[in-house]
């Protein structure tokens, strides 16, 4: 087991709206190693990137704790917490909504320096923009364009160079590829995993995507309405899928062969509100295997094999 990281206890972010409180992150724990990668899955909706921004204080959690480094981040201050983004960042989803369409290639990608005074001297900033674009694929001849003259991959790219720039150590990676071509997606996730292994980088990483995700991730967690239904490694989860809603979201993804076919799983009934929802098994309306006790009481995430956690009635450790 290597050094943790990143620790998070029992997190919970709760939003309030006229009909209650929706639990759009619900006693979430997990940790993550140096150097390693959690991919986070599940539906739209299921508050996985919400657990990220949350993690990062972009969003204050309701309850629960998180550690970076054993330090707990929810009891720092305004210029601790801005002294930690230092080390902590994230790669948003759409790299034309989070990048400034009025600043050049290079003013994006100097502004973290800048701004938490890195490096004073502008000709050295200028160096080290200049070593992040050639670090991240990005030309030197690109350095005066803005961000609407590049395509999705490029404008990435520079998402990557932007969170790279100060002593980056984790980021959340909040579905990086999904707004890029195939092609583009497969450049840009073996760039990430070239900077993870040449920086040291820790990623949480947030997708919809199985197999993009399998590829990518040392572990897996899948969540479904605020909470993670099953955790392991990502080898452990693809060869021995335990809970019914990640063996329906296996059975989803799509395989370029016809030899063997994979009968898919298809879940019927409603999806239960986030809103006030009531102490039992969130999953028991879709759920195929549902008995009386998932309707009458909420199932705790419990270790069934070692390092493998599912929160299921029906398995118990």
């Amino acid at each position: 087991m290597g050094e943790k990281l990143l620790e998070v206890k029992n997190l919970k972010k709760y939003f309030h709206t006229p009909k209650g409180l929706l639990h759009a992150v619900d006693d979430v724990s997990f940790s993550i190693e140096q150097g390693k990668t959690l991919g986070l899955v599940g539906e739209s909706g299921c508050g996985k990137s919400t657990t990220g921004r949350v993690i990062l204080r972009l969003l204050e959690a309701t309850d629960g704790d998180i550690y970076y480094k054993g330090q707990k981040i929810r009891d720092l201050n305004s210029n601790e917490m801005r002294n930690l983004r230092k080390e902590i960042q994230i790669i948003f989803q759409d790299p034309f909504s989070s990048l400034d369409p009025r600043m050049t290639v290079s003013e994006i990608i100097e502004e973290p320096i800048r701004l938490h005074k890195l490096i004073t001297n502008k000709n050295e900033r200028f160096e080290r923009v200049l070593e992040l674009m050639e670090l991240v694929g990005l030309s030197e001849r690109l350095i005066n364009t803005y961000p609407h003259e590049l395509d999705g991959g490029r404008r990435q790219r520079i998402g990557i160079a932007r969170a790279l720039s100060l002593n980056t150590k984790f980021i959340v990676c909040d579905e990086p590829v999904s707004a890029l071509d195939v092609s583009i997606q497969a450049q840009i996730l073996n760039l990430m995993k070239e900077l993870q292994a040449q920086l040291g980088l820790t990623y949480i990483f947030i997708t919809h995507d199985l197999s993009v995700v399998n590829h990518f991730s040392d572990d897996i967690a899948v969540m479904y309405l605020g909470k993670i239904i099953e955790k392991a490694s990502a080898e452990e989860l693809f060869n021995n899928p335990i809970h019914p809603y990640t063996k329906a979201l296996l059975s989803a993804i799509p395989r370029p062969t016809i030899d063997k076919k994979v009968k898919k799983i298809i879940l019927k009934g409603e999806i239960t509100s986030p809103i006030n929802p009531e102490c039992n098994c969130r999953f028991a309306n879709r759920c195929n295997f549902t008995e009386e006790i998932c309707k009458m009481k909420e199932p705790s995430l419990e270790e069934v094999i070692s390092n493998h956690f599912v929160r299921c009635h029906l398995f118990k450790g």
